[in-house]
Protein backbone atom coordinates (compact mmCIF):
# COMPACT_ATOMS: atom_id res chain seq x y z
CA UNK A 1 0.00 0.00 0.00
CA UNK A 2 1.56 3.45 -1.29
CA UNK A 3 1.90 6.74 1.20
CA UNK A 4 -1.11 8.27 0.17
CA UNK A 5 -3.11 5.08 0.36
CA UNK A 6 -2.14 4.31 3.92
CA UNK A 7 -3.27 8.14 4.68
CA UNK A 8 -6.39 7.82 3.08
CA UNK A 9 -6.99 4.61 4.84
CA UNK A 10 -6.04 5.73 8.03
CA UNK A 11 -7.84 8.91 7.46
CA UNK A 12 -11.75 7.06 6.85
CA UNK A 13 -10.76 4.70 9.38
CA UNK A 14 -10.60 7.80 12.12
CA UNK A 15 -13.58 9.55 10.74
CA UNK A 16 -15.81 6.61 9.93
CA UNK A 17 -16.70 6.24 13.50
CA UNK A 18 -17.81 10.03 13.97
CA UNK A 19 -19.73 10.29 10.62
CA UNK A 20 -23.37 11.73 10.88
CA UNK A 21 -26.53 10.14 10.32
CA UNK A 22 -28.66 11.57 7.37
CA UNK A 23 -30.84 14.08 8.17
CA UNK A 24 -33.86 12.87 9.37
CA UNK A 25 -32.30 9.30 9.84
CA UNK A 26 -32.67 9.09 13.55
CA UNK A 27 -36.45 10.32 13.33
CA UNK A 28 -37.50 7.61 10.84
CA UNK A 29 -35.48 4.98 12.96
CA UNK A 30 -37.47 5.86 15.74
CA UNK A 31 -41.10 5.99 14.04
CA UNK A 32 -40.70 2.25 12.44
CA UNK A 33 -39.43 0.74 15.71
CA UNK A 34 -42.41 2.67 17.70
CA UNK A 35 -44.59 1.19 15.10
CA UNK A 36 -43.46 -2.42 15.03
CA UNK A 37 -41.52 -2.44 11.32
CA UNK A 38 -38.97 -4.85 10.72
CA UNK A 39 -36.34 -2.67 9.36
CA UNK A 40 -32.33 -3.69 8.99
CA UNK A 41 -29.21 -2.12 8.63
CA UNK A 42 -27.16 -3.32 5.14
CA UNK A 43 -23.81 -1.75 4.10
CA UNK A 44 -20.72 -2.78 2.47
CA UNK A 45 -18.84 -1.84 5.28
CA UNK A 46 -17.35 -5.08 7.19
CA UNK A 47 -19.68 -5.70 10.42
CA UNK A 48 -16.84 -4.61 12.75
CA UNK A 49 -17.25 -0.85 10.98
CA UNK A 50 -20.80 -0.82 10.89
CA UNK A 51 -20.78 -1.80 14.68
CA UNK A 52 -18.26 0.99 15.52
CA UNK A 53 -20.01 3.56 13.87
CA UNK A 54 -23.64 2.55 14.94
CA UNK A 55 -22.52 2.46 19.11
CA UNK A 56 -21.96 6.33 18.72
CA UNK A 57 -25.82 6.31 17.49
CA UNK A 58 -28.37 6.47 20.53
CA UNK A 59 -30.94 3.59 20.20
CA UNK A 60 -29.47 2.56 16.78
CA UNK A 61 -28.47 -1.41 17.90
CA UNK A 62 -31.19 -2.20 19.32
CA UNK A 63 -33.97 -0.44 16.56
CA UNK A 64 -32.50 -2.63 13.75
CA UNK A 65 -33.59 -5.96 13.11
CA UNK A 66 -30.79 -6.97 11.90
CA UNK A 67 -27.48 -5.66 10.75
CA UNK A 68 -25.63 -7.14 8.05
CA UNK A 69 -21.71 -6.19 6.88
CA UNK A 70 -20.41 -7.64 3.10
CA UNK A 71 -18.25 -9.62 5.24
CA UNK A 72 -21.71 -11.94 5.59
CA UNK A 73 -22.31 -12.31 2.16
CA UNK A 74 -20.61 -13.81 -0.58
CA UNK A 75 -20.67 -10.57 -2.57
CA UNK A 76 -21.55 -7.29 -1.52
CA UNK A 77 -23.22 -4.57 -3.37
CA UNK A 78 -24.33 -3.93 -6.41
CA UNK A 79 -24.44 -7.75 -5.55
CA UNK A 80 -28.26 -8.10 -4.35
CA UNK A 81 -27.04 -10.93 -1.83
CA UNK A 82 -26.51 -8.42 1.37
CA UNK A 83 -30.56 -7.49 0.75
CA UNK A 84 -32.21 -10.81 0.38
CA UNK A 85 -30.04 -11.68 3.26
CA UNK A 86 -31.49 -8.87 5.05
CA UNK A 87 -35.11 -10.02 3.99
CA UNK A 88 -34.75 -13.42 5.43
CA UNK A 89 -33.46 -12.48 8.51
CA UNK A 90 -36.72 -10.51 9.49
CA UNK A 91 -38.65 -12.83 8.18
CA UNK A 92 -40.23 -10.47 5.02
CA UNK A 93 -40.56 -11.62 1.20
CA UNK A 94 -37.79 -9.53 -1.14
CA UNK A 95 -40.55 -8.52 -2.99
CA UNK A 96 -42.40 -6.34 0.19
CA UNK A 97 -39.40 -4.61 1.07
CA UNK A 98 -38.44 -1.07 0.71
CA UNK A 99 -34.65 0.16 0.56
CA UNK A 100 -33.65 3.61 1.35
CA UNK A 101 -30.18 4.10 -0.24
CA UNK A 102 -27.32 6.64 0.05
CA UNK A 103 -24.86 5.00 -2.52
CA UNK A 104 -25.66 4.30 -6.47
CA UNK A 105 -24.15 0.68 -6.24
CA UNK A 106 -26.68 0.37 -3.09
CA UNK A 107 -29.72 1.48 -5.36
CA UNK A 108 -28.04 -1.29 -8.14
CA UNK A 109 -28.16 -4.01 -5.58
CA UNK A 110 -31.39 -3.31 -4.41
CA UNK A 111 -33.03 -3.52 -8.07
CA UNK A 112 -31.27 -6.86 -8.25
CA UNK A 113 -32.88 -8.17 -5.18
CA UNK A 114 -36.47 -7.22 -6.82
CA UNK A 115 -36.98 -4.45 -4.43
CA UNK A 116 -38.54 -0.92 -4.31
CA UNK A 117 -36.23 1.69 -3.39
CA UNK A 118 -35.58 5.10 -2.81
CA UNK A 119 -32.70 6.92 -3.28
CA UNK A 120 -30.92 10.06 -1.01
CA UNK A 121 -27.76 10.56 -3.03
CA UNK A 122 -24.86 11.29 -0.89
CA UNK A 123 -23.48 13.39 -3.26
CA UNK A 124 -26.71 15.61 -4.96
CA UNK A 125 -23.97 16.65 -8.28
CA UNK A 126 -24.61 13.03 -9.13
CA UNK A 127 -28.21 12.59 -8.25
CA UNK A 128 -29.59 12.56 -12.07
CA UNK A 129 -27.63 8.85 -12.30
CA UNK A 130 -29.92 7.46 -9.64
CA UNK A 131 -32.83 7.54 -12.22
CA UNK A 132 -32.83 3.93 -12.03
CA UNK A 133 -34.51 4.12 -8.44
CA UNK A 134 -38.42 4.12 -7.90
CA UNK A 135 -37.94 7.64 -6.38
CA UNK A 136 -35.34 9.95 -5.67
CA UNK A 137 -35.62 12.21 -2.17
CA UNK A 138 -33.18 15.08 -1.67
CA UNK A 139 -33.67 14.67 1.89
CA UNK A 140 -35.15 12.16 4.27
CA UNK A 141 -37.01 14.73 5.41
CA UNK A 142 -39.00 14.53 2.54
CA UNK A 143 -40.10 11.23 2.91
CA UNK A 144 -43.70 10.39 3.21
CA UNK A 145 -44.40 6.82 4.91
CA UNK A 146 -48.18 6.47 3.84
CA UNK A 147 -47.08 6.68 0.35
CA UNK A 148 -45.47 3.52 0.84
CA UNK A 149 -48.73 2.08 2.98
CA UNK A 150 -46.96 2.26 6.36
CA UNK A 151 -47.58 4.13 9.11
CA UNK A 152 -47.71 8.29 8.71
CA UNK A 153 -45.54 10.06 10.81
CA UNK A 154 -46.85 11.97 13.94
CA UNK A 155 -44.49 14.49 14.87
CA UNK A 156 -46.15 17.64 13.12
CA UNK A 157 -46.58 20.31 15.02
CA UNK A 158 -48.91 21.89 12.92
CA UNK A 159 -46.65 22.57 9.56
CA UNK A 160 -43.50 22.60 11.20
CA UNK A 161 -41.18 19.77 12.10
CA UNK A 162 -38.51 19.62 14.38
CA UNK A 163 -35.13 18.50 12.85
CA UNK A 164 -31.74 17.78 14.41
CA UNK A 165 -30.23 21.08 14.36
CA UNK A 166 -27.74 21.93 11.67
CA UNK A 167 -25.04 24.78 11.56
CA UNK A 168 -23.98 27.23 9.00
CA UNK A 169 -21.85 30.36 8.60
CA UNK A 170 -20.73 32.47 5.70
CA UNK A 171 -21.41 36.10 4.11
CA UNK A 172 -24.72 37.59 2.65
CA UNK A 173 -24.18 38.68 -1.14
CA UNK A 174 -26.85 39.74 -3.07
CA UNK A 175 -29.85 37.97 -0.69
CA UNK A 176 -28.21 34.81 -0.99
CA UNK A 177 -24.99 33.38 1.65
CA UNK A 178 -22.06 32.66 0.71
CA UNK A 179 -21.00 29.58 2.87
CA UNK A 180 -17.45 29.36 3.54
CA UNK A 181 -15.13 27.07 1.76
CA UNK A 182 -12.94 26.11 4.86
CA UNK A 183 -15.77 25.55 7.44
CA UNK A 184 -15.25 22.42 8.61
CA UNK A 185 -19.10 21.39 9.55
CA UNK A 186 -20.83 22.05 6.33
CA UNK A 187 -24.10 21.57 6.50
CA UNK A 188 -24.85 17.87 4.52
CA UNK A 189 -25.42 17.35 1.05
CA UNK A 190 -28.78 16.32 1.81
CA UNK A 191 -30.18 19.62 3.47
CA UNK A 192 -32.66 20.62 1.04
CA UNK A 193 -36.11 22.78 1.07
CA UNK A 194 -37.42 25.36 3.59
CA UNK A 195 -36.40 25.33 6.90
CA UNK A 196 -36.25 28.22 9.70
CA UNK A 197 -34.42 28.68 12.74
CA UNK A 198 -31.76 31.49 14.26
CA UNK A 199 -29.66 34.00 12.39
CA UNK A 200 -26.95 35.84 14.06
CA UNK A 201 -25.81 39.23 12.14
CA UNK A 202 -22.78 41.15 12.54
CA UNK A 203 -24.88 44.01 13.39
CA UNK A 204 -28.56 42.85 13.96
CA UNK A 205 -27.86 40.04 17.08
CA UNK A 206 -30.00 37.03 17.02
CA UNK A 207 -33.33 37.26 15.40
CA UNK A 208 -35.64 34.54 13.57
CA UNK A 209 -35.23 33.08 10.25
CA UNK A 210 -37.14 31.91 7.41
CA UNK A 211 -34.15 30.00 4.89
CA UNK A 212 -34.96 28.28 1.45
CA UNK A 213 -31.94 26.03 0.13
CA UNK A 214 -32.02 23.69 -3.20
CA UNK A 215 -29.54 22.95 -5.51
CA UNK A 216 -29.24 23.90 -8.58
CA UNK A 217 -28.03 23.21 -12.12
CA UNK A 218 -24.96 25.31 -13.32
CA UNK A 219 -23.59 24.51 -16.91
CA UNK A 220 -21.98 21.35 -16.14
CA UNK A 221 -22.29 21.19 -12.25
CA UNK A 222 -24.34 21.52 -9.32
CA UNK A 223 -24.31 24.14 -6.59
CA UNK A 224 -26.55 24.90 -3.46
CA UNK A 225 -28.70 28.18 -2.87
CA UNK A 226 -29.22 29.39 0.11
CA UNK A 227 -31.56 32.38 0.19
CA UNK A 228 -31.90 33.37 4.51
CA UNK A 229 -35.14 35.97 5.17
CA UNK A 230 -35.06 37.38 8.25
CA UNK A 231 -38.65 38.06 9.80
CA UNK A 232 -39.16 40.98 11.16
CA UNK A 233 -36.13 43.15 9.49
CA UNK A 234 -34.80 44.93 6.95
CA UNK A 235 -32.93 42.43 4.24
CA UNK A 236 -31.52 44.35 2.12
CA UNK A 237 -29.78 46.03 5.20
CA UNK A 238 -27.83 42.98 5.49
CA UNK A 239 -25.80 42.96 2.32
CA UNK A 240 -22.35 42.05 2.89
CA UNK A 241 -22.49 41.01 6.62
CA UNK A 242 -20.99 38.08 7.93
CA UNK A 243 -23.89 35.60 9.05
CA UNK A 244 -24.37 32.55 11.02
CA UNK A 245 -27.37 29.84 10.74
CA UNK A 246 -28.56 27.48 13.01
CA UNK A 247 -31.97 25.41 11.25
CA UNK A 248 -33.72 23.77 13.81
CA UNK A 249 -37.38 22.86 11.89
CA UNK A 250 -38.15 22.10 8.78
CA UNK A 251 -41.63 23.59 6.64
CA UNK A 252 -41.36 21.56 3.09
CA UNK A 253 -39.66 20.34 0.46
CA UNK A 254 -38.90 22.69 -2.87
CA UNK A 255 -40.06 22.06 -6.64
CA UNK A 256 -38.66 19.40 -8.78
CA UNK A 257 -38.68 21.60 -11.72
CA UNK A 258 -34.55 22.95 -12.70
CA UNK A 259 -33.46 26.44 -12.44
CA UNK A 260 -37.36 27.34 -11.14
CA UNK A 261 -36.07 30.70 -9.30
CA UNK A 262 -39.34 31.34 -8.24
CA UNK A 263 -39.16 28.50 -5.57
CA UNK A 264 -36.29 30.09 -3.29
CA UNK A 265 -39.11 33.00 -2.81
CA UNK A 266 -40.06 32.92 0.66
CA UNK A 267 -44.12 32.87 1.42
CA UNK A 268 -45.57 35.24 3.75
CA UNK A 269 -47.71 31.66 4.91
CA UNK A 270 -43.91 30.19 5.61
CA UNK A 271 -42.70 33.02 7.14
CA UNK A 272 -45.70 33.55 9.77
CA UNK A 273 -45.46 29.12 10.16
CA UNK A 274 -41.60 29.49 11.25
CA UNK A 275 -42.48 32.51 13.43
CA UNK A 276 -45.44 30.75 15.64
CA UNK A 277 -43.17 27.38 16.08
CA UNK A 278 -40.09 29.98 16.97
CA UNK A 279 -42.14 30.95 19.84
CA UNK A 280 -42.68 27.38 21.23
CA UNK A 281 -39.92 26.21 23.73
CA UNK A 282 -39.32 23.18 21.89
CA UNK A 283 -37.42 25.60 19.41
CA UNK A 284 -36.96 28.69 21.17
CA UNK A 285 -34.32 26.76 23.44
CA UNK A 286 -31.80 26.88 20.70
CA UNK A 287 -31.93 30.83 20.18
CA UNK A 288 -29.36 30.08 23.55
CA UNK A 289 -27.03 27.42 21.87
CA UNK A 290 -23.74 28.14 22.45
CA UNK A 291 -23.15 28.87 18.76
CA UNK A 292 -24.82 32.02 18.94
CA UNK A 293 -24.82 32.97 22.88
CA UNK A 294 -22.72 36.03 22.46
CA UNK A 295 -25.02 37.52 20.06
CA UNK A 296 -27.35 40.23 21.50
CA UNK A 297 -30.97 38.98 20.57
CA UNK A 298 -33.09 41.52 19.44
CA UNK A 299 -36.77 40.98 19.40
CA UNK A 300 -38.63 41.03 15.99
CA UNK A 301 -39.88 44.78 15.98
CA UNK A 302 -36.70 45.94 16.79
CA UNK A 303 -35.36 47.12 13.08
CA UNK A 304 -31.38 49.31 13.47
CA UNK A 305 -30.06 49.55 10.61
CA UNK A 306 -48.33 -0.18 -1.55
CA UNK A 307 -46.03 -2.16 0.63
CA UNK A 308 -48.00 -2.62 3.97
CA UNK A 309 -46.08 -4.01 6.98
CA UNK A 310 -42.98 -4.14 4.03
CA UNK A 311 -39.03 -4.60 5.92
CA UNK A 312 -36.88 -1.34 5.81
CA UNK A 313 -33.18 -1.97 4.57
CA UNK A 314 -31.47 1.12 5.45
CA UNK A 315 -28.34 2.31 4.80
CA UNK A 316 -29.14 5.37 6.56
CA UNK A 317 -25.75 6.87 7.73
CA UNK A 318 -23.65 9.07 6.02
Amino acid sequence: MSIPSRLLHCTIKCKWPKAKPLPGANRLIRHLHKKGIPFALASNSTTKNIEAKISRQQGWKESFSAILGSDQVDHGKPAPDIFLEAAKRIGVDAARCLVIEDSLVGVKAAKAAGMKVIAVPSLQALADRYDIADSVLHSLLEFQPKHWSLPAFEDWMGNALMIEPSYAKGQIREGLLYADADDQNPLPDQISGVFFGWAKLDRHGVSKVVVSIEWRHDSCTMKRIIKPCLIGKLNKDVNGQRLELLLVGYIKELSRKVNASKDLYISEEEKFVASEALDLPIFSQHMNNNLLADALVLEDGAVPCELSNSCHVNNVLA
